[in-house]
């Protein structure tokens, strides 16, 4: 780990040039089909392409869909992409951290945009819009069906929309709910003072709308950057980092000390017996392992 973070260290200098994208939405939405796509015209307009999956759920199912090369084959053969699955095995932070160190990596590299995949559901996507510059969100036609199941929470995170699968029998309901989106927009709050949030009708699958939807993501780089806003944005997130390794740093060392131990077992079982609250009990074993507390 050590050796790890000095490279990391001596790379520093050659990374924070790329453009990040975070890409979002429920299974089945079309976000590997998305990816190969504008992966592969991105790469004809001379740009080198890295994939990063997050799927904190593959260290349950041992395993995971995301980041799946079979499912980006045109992408996958290319000298100018690099395509790398979801960690598994590792907890929500564990992904986090070893994709923030994978973005600085694939920048050293010298790839300039770097797509960060991740399911629309759980915690996953607000981590991932803590670490990347645009966050577009991924919807399937018919906006009625309610959002879909997602969360009020991701739409307010999201920087670009787009409904996806505007091909076939489906063009005119997806036109609706662009439409519906865009009206549904006007009742949130947006993300930035300077930017409202676009939403477009696309298809994955035949590239139709995928040159004006990254036209989008880089209008929203360029006008982020002209006023402050993405340096700003870019230093939370490096400081967010650090706190999240404190955070996690102190948790690991705290559980895994040998004189704590039994103190936390017995902690333990006094709060789920109901004889201290959680607090107390947080405030007893912080001060046993040589903390102040907060007031």
């Amino acid at each position: 780990r050590k050796e790890a973070q000095e490279l990391l260290a001596t790379l520093l200098p050659h990374t924070g040039k790329s453009h990040r994208v975070g890409i979002t939405g429920i299974p089945g939405v079309g976000k590997s089909t998305l990816i190969n796509t504008l992966g592969m015209q991105l790469i004809d307009a001379g740009h080198r392409v890295a994939v990063l999956a997050v799927d904190p759920t593959s260290s349950l199912s041992g395993g995971s869909i995301l980041g799946d090369k079979s499912r980006m084959g045109e992408l996958a053969v290319r000298d100018e992409a690099f395509i790398r699955p979801s960690p598994s095995a590792l907890t929500l932070g564990g992904v986090g951290r070893r994709t923030r160190e994978s973005i600085l990596l694939c920048e050293a590299a010298g790839f300039d945009i770097v797509l960060v995949e991740t399911v629309g559901v759980g915690q996953s996507e607000t981590m991932v819009a803590d670490m990347v510059d645009t966050f577009v969100l991924l919807l399937l036609p018919g906006a009625g069906d309610e959002l879909q199941g997602i969360k009020r929470g991701i739409i307010e995170l999201a920087d670009v929309l787009a409904v996806n699968k505007a091909d076939g029998d489906n063009l005119a309901r997806s036109r609706a709910a662009e439409r519906d989106y865009r009206a549904a927009l006007r009742y949130l709050r947006p993300r930035s003072e300077t930017w409202n949030p676009p939403v477009l009708a696309i298809s994955a699958l035949t590239g139709d709308g995928l040159a004006p939807l990254w036209e989008k993501v880089v209008l929203h780089k360029d006008t982020e950057s002209g006023n402050g806003s993405f340096d700003a944005r870019r230093k939370a997130q490096t400081k967010r980092w650090l706190w999240d390794m404190i955070d996690e740093g102190l948790r690991e060392s705290f559980r895994t000390r040998p004189d704590m131990k039994a103190a936390l077992e017995a902690a333990e079982r006094a709060v789920i017996a109901r004889a201290i609250t959680p607090t107390q009990a947080a405030h007893d074993l912080l001060v046993k392992a040589g903390f102040t507390p907060p007031a």
